[in-house]
C-alpha cells in the first residue's frame, strides 16, 4: 500500500474549475462511501476549500490513473479540462505535502491560519463515517503536531498579511483592550464584515454599523449585536466611537475634517484612530491634521501588509526545514512497518529451532544423558540451524559475483563490526 494525494488548487486550476471539483456537504458522504467501497483503496481523506480539492489516500500504487477517473466521472467534468490541473504526490512527498497545507505554506495568503481548521474538519468527518485507516490516521495526527510545531518556533502567523486584519492589528496597538473599545465601522461590505470578525475574534464586544442600504447592516449587526446607524447618524455617533474603519463604494468623503474636530471636543481629546480603506477615501485626508486623530490610509495598511508578508517568507524557511525533518521522520516511520511482518517471523522460526532442539535435550537429560554432553550437542545443533540460512546466502551471493548483495549481508549479520 502506498501514501497517495490527488488534486487541484489555487496554483493549478482557475475558479470555474475548482467549483466544478468541490465537495459540498451534500456530495461529500457519498464520496467518501464510494472510496470506501473501492477495492484497493484502504482509508481516505477529502479535502475540500475554495482555493483546493484534494484526495488524501493508503491505495494501490496501481490505483493513480483510476483515481483520477473517479474524480472526474463524480463530478462529472471531463478529463482532457481536469487532468492538466491535476498533481499527484506518493509516500515522503504526500506526507510532506499534507503538512505543507496544515502549515499554511501551501495557502494563498502564506501561513493563514484557517486551513489548519479545515483540514481537521475533513479528517473528522472521515472517521465519523470509517472511511480513514490507521496509516492514514496517523498521518493526519502527525500532521496537525507538526503545524503545531511551526506555529510554536516560527512567527509564520504572527504578522497580518490581509488589509482587514492589518487595520484589527494596528488598533490592538493604539488600544490596550479592545473588549473596552467602541468601533464604529462604515459600510457593511466583505471587506467590513472580514474586519468585524478579527475585531470580534479579539475581544471587541461593542460596535456600530452605519451604512447607505439598512437591510444590509442589520445582517452585520445582528451577527456581532451592533446597533445600526444611517449614515446621515455618523456626526451624531462619531464621538463614541474610539475607533472608526470605514470602507464604502462612496466617490466623495463622507467623514469630513469639521466632523472629527467636533467629535474630538465632545470626546475631551480622548485619541480616536480612523482607518480609511476605502479608495476613493471616505475620510478628508486633512482629518490627520486634527490633534490626537491617528489617520491611516489604505497605502499606509498596504505598506504594513507588504512588510510582514516579506517577513512571513523569511519565517517560512525555518517552517519547511520542520516540515522537511518531520517528512523524513514520518516517512522512515511508514517503512520500518514493513519490516515488523518479516521480523516477526523470522523470530518465530528462530524460537520454533530454539524450542525443537530444546525438548529433544531435555528428553535426553531425563533417560540419563550425560548433562555435559548434552548441552554441547544443543548448543552445536543450535548455532548450525540458525546459521544454515544466512550461510548459504553468503555462498549464493559469493557463487553469483554479487558483491553488493554480499556487503549487504554481512552488514546485516553484523560481520563488518567484528
Amino acid at each position: 500500500m502506498s501514501l497517495l494525494t490527488i488534486g487541484i488548487n489555487h496554483n493549478t486550476a482557475p475558479l470555474a474549475l475548482r467549483e466544478k471539483v468541490a465537495f459540498g456537504p451534500e456530495k461529500l458522504q457519498d464520496a467518501l462511501k464510494q472510496l470506501r467501497m473501492h477495492n484497493g483503496v484502504e482509508g481516505s481523506v477529502i479535502l475540500s476549500t475554495c482555493n483546493r480539492t484534494e484526495l488524501y489516500c493508503e491505495v494501490k500504487p496501481a490505483l493513480k490513473d483510476q483515481l483520477i477517473h473517479w474524480l472526474s466521472e463524480f463530478h462529472q467534468v471531463d478529463s482532457q479540462e481536469l487532468n492538466p490541473s491535476i498533481y499527484i504526490h506518493e509516500e515522503q512527498e504526500a506526507i510532506r505535502h499534507l503538512m505543507r497545507v496544515c502549515c499554511g505554506l501551501d495557502s494563498l495568503i502564506l501561513g493563514e491560519p484557517q486551513i489548519l481548521g479545515q483540514v481537521k474538519q475533513a479528517y473528522s468527518e472521515s472517521r465519523e463515517l470509517e472511511a480513514i485507516d490507521s496509516s492514514v490516521d496517523k498521518l493526519f495526527q502527525k500532521a496537525f503536531s507538526v503545524a503545531k510545531r511551526v506555529r510554536t518556533e516560527t512567527e509564520i502567523g504572527g504578522n497580518a498579511v490581509s488589509v482587514a486584519y492589518a487595520a484589527c492589528t494596528l488598533a490592538k496597538h493604539i488600544f490596550e483592550s479592545l473588549s473596552d473599545s467602541t468601533v464604529l465601522l462604515v459600510g457593511a461590505g466583505e471587506t467590513i464584515e472580514l474586519v468585524a470578525r478579527h475585531l470580534a475574534a479579539n475581544g471587541c464586544k461593542h460596535m456600530m454599523v452605519a451604512n447607505r442600504t439598512r437591510e444590509r447592516a442589520m445582517t452585520l449587526a445582528q451577527e456581532f449585536d451592533a446597533q445600526v446607524l444611517r449614515l446621515q447618524e455618523i456626526p451624531d455617533y462619531l464621538a463614541q466611537a474610539d475607533i472608526v474603519i470605514t470602507s464604502t463604494a462612496s466617490p466623495l468623503p463622507i467623514i469630513g475634517k469639521g466632523m472629527v474636530e467636533k467629535a474630538i471636543k465632545t470626546r475631551r481629546y480622548q485619541p480616536m484612530l480612523i482607518v480609511d480603506i476605502a479608495v476613493p477615501r471616505d475620510v478628508e485626508a486633512e482629518v490627520s491634521e486634527v490633534n490626537d486623530v491617528y489617520l491611516y490610509s489604505v497605502d499606509d495598511l498596504q505598506s504594513i501588509v507588504d512588510s510582514n508578508i516579506e517577513q512571513r517568507k523569511l519565517e517560512a524557511i525555518q517552517a519547511e526545514a520542520i516540515v522537511d525533518e518531520e517528512s523524513t521522520s514520518f516517512i522512515n516511520w511508514v517503512r520500518s512497518l514493513q519490516a515488523v511482518d518479516s521480523i516477526r517471523d523470522y523470530r518465530n522460526s528462530a524460537n520454533q529451532i530454539r524450542e525443537e532442539l530444546l525438548n529433544k535435550s531435555l528428553q535426553a537429560l531425563s533417560s540419563g544423558g550425560d548433562p555435559e554432553k548434552v548441552l554441547y550437542e544443543l548448543s552445536y545443533k543450535l548455532t548450525n540451524k540458525l546459521i544454515h540460512i544466512p550461510t548459504r546466502a553468503l555462498q549464493v551471493a559469493a557463487e553469483q559475483g554479487e558483491p553488493a548483495k554480499l556487503a549487504i549481508i554481512r552488514q546485516t549479520l553484523g560481520l563488518d563490526d567484528l
